[in-house]
This record gives C-alpha cells, structure tokens and sequence, in this order.
C-alpha cells in the first residue's frame, strides 16, 4: 500500500503576496498529498498540475480568490483549504489535453472585466528611482543622429508583403558569403498592405517601417517596393517628414522592382555590395548606457511567470532606467484588469488618462470584431495555470517594477520621448508587439516565458528569461536566463546584478542564444477589417455581452459552405483531344503531379523552424526519394489572434493541406504554447475524417529545443518512408485533376474566353476547377459568359481553404483581394496546379501549390519573360491549347515553374473579416 506522501506546503506551493487566499504549486502533486504548514495540513482532493492553484484559506460562495492581493476569480460554493481552482476555461483546456482525475465542476469563475475608474485625487505622482552617480558603459555602434547600435546589420526591408519573398532570397543569396565584419545581412519581410487599395492599418505600417530606417542597429538599408503596391516607398518618407523623423544617415537607397525576379535581384545587389565594406569598416566604441532602449515582452507565460522571470525583467529594466537608459512596456490587452498596478506611480495625469484611453480603445477594436480582452489567454496560458486574463495581466505588469515610475505612454512604433518607462501601445501577440518596440528604437530585448517561446527579431538580440529551471534545462540551448532558480533560493538582487551584467554584454556584442540558433521573425501590427460597430458583429467592450458564434453573420465568419459545384446550363466544350494522356503519380487510388513530405507548423511560433527543419530534409534526403520534395508552410496564425471566425479558417486550412492529394507524407510542428496546439489539431482531425495516426507529431518545447525536434523529425520522416513504395507515375488525363484558375492585372476577352475553355475541358472529363470569388478572372464578363453561359453574378460554393464535396466548377470565397492568401486559400481547398494569367507585373509563387503564370500581353512578356512559364497568343482556341500544353507540362512534371526555381514564393493565411491581433 503507497503511503500519501507528507510535504512542506513553502517547499512545493508559493503566494505570490502574503495576504492571497490561494498558492500556486511548483510542481504536479497527486491526490492525496499532505501539506503541512504553521496554519495546519491540508489535504489535496485531486491531483493539481504544476502552476495551477490551490486554496489555502477558506473562501465562501462568491467570494474573490486572490493573486498579487488581485481578485481573479470567485468562488462557485464554499472552499477550503486543498480544493482545486479550476475555473470552466481551465477544465475545458485541462480536458483537451487527455488531463485525467480533474474535479467533476468548477470550482470558480472568472472575475468580470469591469472598467477601470480613475480616482485622479488618490493619483500618485511619484518620483522616477534615481539614477547611480557612476554609469556604466558599453561598446556600442555611434549613429550620426545621437544614437548607439548594440548591433550593425545591413537591412533588406519590404514595404509591403508583395516584397517579401524578394527581400527573403535577396538577404538569403547575399548571406551565402560570411561576413565576419559585422553582424550580417537580414531580410525584413512582413504580411501588411499586400491588397489593392490601403489598408487600415496604415499609420502602424508606416510607423514600423519609419522606425526601421532610423533604427541605431542598422548600418545600412535597401528599401523595396513595386510600381503596383498600395503603399510605396516614397509614402515611407513623406510620413517621416511630417512627422518630424530624424534624416537616414546610413548608406540607404530605395529599389523599385521593374523587371523579372533574377533580373532585379542582380540589380539590387549591385546597391548593397558596395556598402558591405563600409558596414563592417565600423567598430564598437565606449558609449554611456543612457544609450540602452530596452524591450519588455513575454510569451508563452506561465503562473509563474509574474513570479519569477517577469520580475526579474522588470529588476534589470530599473538598474537600465537608473544608468539613464529606457525600458518599454507593451501588449495593451495583457494589462487589461492590472490597471490599478500599471498607474501605482506615475509621472503625470495626463500619462495615467493617456494609458487608460489606450486601453478603452483596444477593447472597443476588438469588439468590433466580435471579442473582448477575456479571449487573450492562449490554450498554451491556460493549461499553464494562467485562468484568464486577470492573472495573465497582473503577471505581466510585474516587468513594471514596483519602484518604477511609469513616465510616458506612445502610439504603437512611435519614437521613444525620452529615457526612463515607457508604455507602449500593442496587441498581445508577441511578433506584432516586438516589431512596434524595435520601430520605437529599442536595441535590446528582454523576452520572458514560462514554456520557452523561441522568438527572435532580425536584426535586434533578444535575451529568453524562463521562468523555471526544469524549463531552461531543458531548452538551454535557446534559453539566455534561468529566472526559475529564484524558486530555488537564489535571491532577485543577485539574479538581477548577473543579468543586468549579461545585458551589457550582450549589448556589447557579446551573441544571445537565439543568435546563435539563427533564426528570426518579423510581424507587423496586422490589419483589421472591421472598422466600427456592426450589428450582429460588435459586443460590448466589458464582455456582458455575448453571442454563439454561429449567429454571427454568416459570410464575416467565413462559415462552410456545401461545397458542392455550380450547377452550369450551358454546354460546355469537349477536351481538345479525348485521347490525351500524361503521367501523374498515383497513390491511394489519387492522380497528384507531385507527391510531398510537409512539414506543417501549428503557429507562427514554430513556422521558421519548420522551414529549416524542411530545408534539411531536402538538403540530406530524409524522405528517401519518396517523395518529390519537401516543404514547410510558415505563416503568423495560431497565436496572438482573436478566436472565432479567424481560428476556424485557419483549422480549415491546416487540416485541408494535411489532406492535399500532392501531399504523401506530414508531420505537424507545434511550438507548445500556442492556441492551436498538436492536441488541439488532433481533435481538429477527428472532427474533419483524418486519421491522426497517419501524420506525425512533434514539440519543439516539449521535445527540448530545435537540436532535439530536428532529430525527432528526421526519425519520423526516415521511418515512414521506409515503409512508402516507390513513386511511379501512371497514365493520366486532365479529368483526374483540380486547378485553380486566376488572373492579375488586365485581361482580354480572348484570353478569358481561352482560361473558360481550359476550365471547361477539366471540368467536363471529370475534373474540377477553383476560382476566387474576389479575383479578376470570375469579373470578366466574358469569362462567366463562356465558362458558364451567363453574366449573372456568381456565388461562392466553398469557403475560404474549404476541401470540395464533389468534382466541377467550384469559387472559392476570398475574404481580401492579397494575391498570396488568395493563392494559400485555393491550394488549402485542393488546387494541384495554380494556372494565372498576368500583366504589367507578376505574382509571387506558393511553397506548395505550383504557380504558373503566363501572359498574352506583349509589353508584359517583354519585361517579364524570364519569369513567365508560357506566352500566349492567337485566337482564344489558340491561346487555351496553350494553356492546356503548360499545364500538362507541369502536371507531369516535364516543367518545373519559374517562381521554384527563382525562390519568388510565399505562404500567408488570411483572418477573415473577424480576425484580429491579441
């Protein structure tokens, strides 16, 4: 018989202040466990979870459960001393995760999100702590404007997202040469204004990029554009003038692109070239540490974090503050309900109501979209221990040390005013909010996590403070700063004096870990769609007000549609050749032109690991040629983005590409904090027909850093493989594919009558045809008169990324006119082939569904032709024959497109009308 095991209750639980009525424990404890303690024992009913809370005092029915003196939560009955603190969000995440022997209910519920009042006569106008009378120094880059870089990179940056795959390979090809001098050139690649027409978050744009160019970590910066974005270079510069921007005064020029992709990568990196001695001609030199910006930021938080690593950032932001430098704070969201702690000490009244408006107004955005704050806690935040908002913002106000004053509150990216603390305006998602800290001028990053969230900006090193030691062991290679031994015993004066010193070297030039593992990501604010109340949409901003999801309307929360193909009167025209036939690969009784391993992240998180794990796997052959090649989806969902509609349409898309006929092998990457979990996509699975066993599974936090899941990964790929047979090809006809048909830029009544026919031809041998209901192809006229006898305005039959129920015509609904998450959103629906006419300009291709572009303009093929698969000429049965003959070309592989070849590809996933930044 297993005795019940007799612990300290100090040993293994802590209150985070003295006087809360519930503790956290440190570790997972069975039921049964005694804990003893001066006030008595006390006898655990279930097994709690290590991070989650227990009660410690006695708490009546509807009384306030408290953390940091903060109520979270009420109590749902009498509790005592052992009782479990779930509250229904927590059982439910608990529950998903296969959590066993959970308390049959609740036992608590969430504290409402009442508006903060200000009492501005109790206001405490306080004092900034005072600055040491010997600062310190560090080797830092001086920068003609006043500033000093901790870091000197030569920076790619794209205005919009139509650049991004062009500044990715520009940086990637002119990295191939080591450059020792300096720190390297980087790529700044984001998802914003790839549209027609401006978006609404254009001063957050704008913003970031004016920021960019000024920032004290770059040494020189190409800026790139197209001739058709809706935001260019030169809007970059008239907002900085008037916005009284300090003058680039590194090496810089503006590059717009005008000719094919290879063409103008030569071109571009003639610019850069010579600027690359002069970068790494510069040294670091003595500068005053009045020069340090740092960026406050968590992810991936836990309950303990506000414990450890949060207050161990905010110490070591203090220590910046006293030797005259600046410390940022962010993520609107993640202090709504710790307001009171945010304004204990503050420089101004007008600071305290600047804060406050902020935060209104963060909640009224969000609700217009059908949300409140309460959605901000990740599933990853949950099964940590963090129930809801309330204790996820107490928890991260701590980076605000008690002793500092809050001094002054920015605009999201806005130029810091000055040193001391600073509180700027940002969503909770960790990439979106960094990039706004980086605009402001920070050079430094301080990143806390309690599951060891590996983020890292291009050009701006960030040190990872974890908020356990049994995490940091096991992450150490990606982690800088073992916060968790305060639990340990270690007192938060010496932890803040051995990370304040790592700060300034690290400042100093000395490498963090996420350098050293190499990878990066940027993620600007993203746009919004709604902008301003709508029945049916917005909710109220204090969250009383709520509505089941599927009485949203229906077409903002993109919901499924039948899927079934329109139903088309008119006679559609034979093939060209009944007997045509062409080799495609069969497997499972499905004809596919390719056969792929996929390598699919389950958030943002994850996604560049994921595209350098695929990039391996190509590189050594883990798939043991069975498969044609190997490819990853990066993307900036999954996390840090409201729920709903936006979360649905992602799950669509993620499981529809696991189910791609051209995919034959996939394993799915989680980073192992995020919302949309590997547990949350095997469910997902389940409901959609898949069969989990099928795919593999893999943890980069779980599995203990990117060396550990690398190894998993190639594991998995090499035993799957080994039991594929061969890849062979078999006779095929175009009845056995789907295609996707568009076009960009203008288009003739000739060559739209030929894409009708083409699609006519798949579609009458038994195959199916997807359009975009936002794209130019299905306005033509003379493209629905001929493809389905009829001008009349057609209708969406699958949603966006929806997989089709049966074989024909299909339009896909396309919630944004941005070319590549329309291309991400047809491939998701099944799209093999991806047939587009282009003028004046191409398109960037997808990294797995093929892109063909042709062109019957001759001005376009002139200019373009290198990246062009096919010319078009003739009469529209001309140019469909054409068409039919490049197709076949890549279907059976005779012909790989250009956009493969050159490296101009991408993946983006839309949010829909109701998805927003948390």
């Amino acid at each position: 018989m297993t005795m019940p095991t007799v612990l300290d209750l100090s040993s293994v639980a802590v209150r985070p202040e003295p006087g809360d009525n519930v503790a956290i424990v440190s570790r997972d404890l069975p039921a049964g466990t005694t804990l003893t303690s001066d006030a008595g024992e006390i006898v655990l009913r279930h097994g709690v979870l290590e991070g989650h809370r227990i009660v410690v005092d006695p708490v009546a029915d509807g009384q306030a459960l408290l953390s940091w003196s903060t109520p979270f939560a009420r109590a749902h009955g009498d509790l005592v001393p052992g009782n479990y603190v779930c509250t229904p969000t927590s059982l439910a995440a608990l529950r998903a995760r296969g959590v066993d022997n959970l308390p049959d209910e609740h036992t608590a519920t969430n504290e409402p999100l009442d508006p903060y009042r200000l009492d501005e006569t109790t206001l405490h106008l306080g004092d900034q702590v005072a600055l040491v009378e010997r600062p310190r120094t560090f080797l830092g880059y001086p920068r003609e404007n006043g500033t000093a870089g901790t870091r000197n990179h030569v920076v790619i940056l794209g205005v919009t997202s139509r650049s991004a795959a062009f500044v990715t390979e520009l940086a990637r090809r002119m990295s191939e040469q080591p450059h020792p001098e300096f720190d390297g050139i980087v790529p700044v690649a984001h998802t914003e204004a790839g549209e027609d027409k401006r978006p609404n978050n254009l001063t957050f744009l704008l913003t970031a990029l004016a920021g960019y160019l000024v920032h004290p970590n770059v040494g020189a910066v190409l800026v790139v554009d197209e001739a058709r974005d809706a935001v260019r270079a030169t809007d970059v510069v008239t907002f900085m003038e008037d916005s009284g921007y300090p003058p680039i005064t590194v090496p810089h020029a503006f590059f717009t692109r005008t000719g094919g992709f290879t063409d103008d990568l030569a071109q571009a990196a003639q610019i850069v070239e010579p600027w690359v001695p002069v970068v790494a001609a510069q040294r670091r030199t003595e500068q005053p540490l009045s020069q340090l910006k740092v960026a406050l930021q968590c992810g991936g938080s836990d309950a303990f974090s506000g414990i450890t690593a949060n207050p161990l950032a905010g110490a070591v932001g203090a220590e910046v503050i006293r030797h005259g430098g600046a410390a940022v704070l962010a993520e609107t969201d993640e202090l709504i309900g710790a307001e009171g702690y945010v304004l204990k000490n503050v420089r101004s009244v007008e600071a305290a109501r600047k804060f406050l408006r902020t935060v209104e107004s963060f909640k009224e955005r969000v609700s217009w979209h059908g949300h409140t704050a309460e959605g901000n806690p990740s599933g990853g935040n949950v099964y940590r221990g963090l129930y809801n908002i309330v204790l996820k913002s107490v928890g991260a106000a701590r980076k605000l040390d008690r002793d500092v004053r809050l001094d002054h509150v920015i605009d999201y990216g806005e130029l810091l005013p000055g040193p001391g603390y600073t509180f700027m305006d940002s969503p909770g998602n960790d990439l979106e909010s960094i990039a706004g800290q980086v605009a402001s001028g920070c050079n430094l990053v301080f990143f806390t996590t309690g599951n060891g969230s590996i983020t890292n900006f291009p050009f701006v090193p960030t040190l990872k403070f974890v908020t356990t030691s049994r995490r940091y062991e096991l992450l150490k290679n990606e982690m800088d700063v073992d916060a968790g031994r305060y639990l340990e015993g270690t007192p938060m004066a010496e932890l803040t004096a051995e990370t304040f010193d790592l700060a300034v070297e690290t400042a100093s030039g000395a490498r963090s870990a996420g350098e050293n593992a190499g990878h990066s990501q940027v993620s600007i604010w993203r746009d919004w769609k709604q902008t301003r109340p709508r029945e049916g949409i917005a909710i109220s901003i204090d969250g009383r007000v709520t509505r089941p999801f599927d009485e949203l309307p229906f077409d903002e929360r993109d919901a499924d549609l039948p899927g079934l193909p329109l139903l088309v009167s008119t006679h559609l025209p034979p093939p060209p050749d009944a007997t045509t036939t062409f080799a495609m690969y069969e497997i499972d009784g499905r004809r596919s032109p390719e056969q792929l391993a996929l390598v699919l992240p389950t958030s943002l998180c994850s996604g560049q690991i994921a595209l350098r794990l695929a990039d391996e796997a190509a590189r050594q052959g883990w798939h043991q040629e069975k498969a044609t090649r190997t490819v990853a989806l990066p993307h900036t969902e999954g996390c840090g983005v409201t729920g709903g509609a936006a979360e649905n349409t992602y799950a669509r898309m993620m499981t529809s590409y696991l189910a791609h006929p051209n995919v034959r092998m996939a394993l799915l990457l989680e980073h192992g904090c995020e919302k949309t979990h590997n547990d949350y996509f095997r469910a997902r699975m389940v409901e959609d027909g898949l069969d989990p066993a099928r795919f593999g599974w893999a943890s980069i936090q779980r599995d203990g850093g990117i060396e550990a899941v690398s190894g998993r990964v190639r594991e998995w790929f090499d035993e799957t493989a080994a039991a594929l047979g061969v890849l062979e090809r078999v006779p095929s006809g175009l009845g056995d594919l789907t295609i996707a048909l568009e076009a960009r830029g203008d288009l003739s009544a000739e060559t739209a009558r030929a894409f009708a026919e083409v699609g006519g031809w798949v579609v009458t041998s038994g195959g199916s045809v997807i359009l975009s209901r936002s794209g130019a192809l299905i306005a033509e006229e003379s493209f629905r008169l001929h493809a389905f006898g009829s001008t009349d305005t057609v209708e969406p039959t699958v949603a966006h990324g929806q997989r089709l129920r049966a074989p024909g015509w299909h339009v896909m609904r396309a919630p944004t006119t941005d070319w590549t998450e329309t291309a991400s959103g047809l491939g998701a629906s099944g799209a093999q082939v991806l047939l587009t006419h282009v003028s004046d300009g191409t398109v960037s291709g997808q990294r797995l569904l093929p892109v063909v572009q042709v062109t019957a303009d001759a001005a376009t093929a002139e200019r373009y032709g290198d990246d062009l698969d096919a010319l078009l000429s003739g009469s529209s049965d001309h140019q469909a024959r054409g068409l039919v003959d490049v197709l076949v070309s890549v279907a059976s592989g005779e012909h790989v497109p250009r956009v493969f070849r050159t490296g101009d590809v991408g993946f983006q996933i839309t949010r829909g009308l109701l998805g927003t930044s948390m």
